[in-house]
């Protein structure tokens, strides 16, 4: 395993793979701090939840289940998720992983 990683360093370029890492790490912060500014406000406005979404829980007894975070994280990771992809795909970075 750790040879098929060190031919896909020698193929790719170290470079390349820390540059995609960095970027891949700020735009997962762009859009989490979308959702928990933008979108998790308008949720709480229509869901009737005052202080967002995140605060919405089901109390059960003396326990809590915050359902409203685990939503928020969803979406979060939902977004992150296709923002990759159609990146990948606006790019054209699939045909990469092609053989030769």
């Amino acid at each position: 395993m750790l040879n098929g990683f060190i031919a896909f360093i020698r193929k790719q370029g170290v470079i390349g793979f820390a540059v995609a890492f960095i970027l891949g790490g700020a735009v997962a912060k762009l859009i989490s701090a979308f959702i928990a500014d933008f979108v998790n406000p308008i949720l709480g406005i229509l869901l009737g939840a005052a202080k967002g979404l995140e605060s919405a829980s089901l109390s059960i007894g003396s326990a809590s289940i915050l359902y409203g975070h685990f939503i928020l994280t969803l979406i979060d990771f939902t977004a992150i998720s296709a923002v990759v992809y159609f990146g990948i795909k606006l790019v054209g970075l699939e045909k990469l992983d092609k053989k030769d």
